[in-house]
């Protein structure tokens, strides 16, 4: 249960702050968040919704660490398929994409199955 504190509290700081950047400083998500790899558009303010979404999902997870682990896989989903589907593709042709975020999602990645309560989720 302590792992699965450890990852709220890195959602609650990490998440809290991209989806207040997105949200309410666009421009500035484009340039620091996002690498400058994409330019600004409102894509980067629903990013900013959905990190927001993960943010208040994750304050929730410190009350019930396990009823709200599903915020954890679909962060396994998102990530992984973000990283497989556009950072990927973007490194084998030496495109720009936000590196600081690849190597951030891949140690989530990483760790979420080992901290994910899987026997607790499918377990009814």
């Amino acid at each position: 249960m302590i792992g699965l504190n450890v990852i709220y509290l890195a959602n609650i700081l990490v998440a809290g702050w991209i989806s207040i950047t997105s949200l309410f400083f666009p421009k500035k998500a484009a340039l620091t968040i996002f690498s400058n790899a994409y330019s600004y558009s409102e894509v980067i303010r629903l990013v900013g919704a959905l990190w927001g979404a993960i943010f208040i999902l994750s304050i929730l997870g410190l009350f019930y660490p396990r009823r709200m682990a599903l915020v954890l896989i679909f962060q396994l989903i998102y990530k992984g398929s973000w990283l497989l589907f556009t950072a990927l593709p973007a490194l084998l042709q030496e495109k720009s994409y936000p590196e600081g975020m690849a190597f951030f999602f891949i140690i989530w990645c990483v760790v979420l199955p080992f901290v994910i309560p899987w026997k607790d989720i499918f377990d009814y």
